[in-house]
């Protein structure tokens, strides 16, 4: 599904090697803070709850 869906809007996707969070060391910055910072932290009724607490 993901890749029929990629093909038809002309995505590339490229995944990172297993075993290798080197490959994209910025991403994986990013979900460690965002895991820590707040979905660690923070119990969420919704997604619009969870998207209106993240936004704040």
């Amino acid at each position: 599904m993901l890749d029929q869906w990629a093909h038809l809007n002309g995505v590339e996707i490229d995944f990172s090697r297993p075993g290798k969070p080197t490959d994209n060391a910025h991403i994986e910055a990013f979900n460690s803070r965002l895991r820590a910072e707040c979905l660690n932290a923070s119990w969420f009724l919704s997604l619009a709850d969870a998207r209106d607490r993240l936004e704040a």
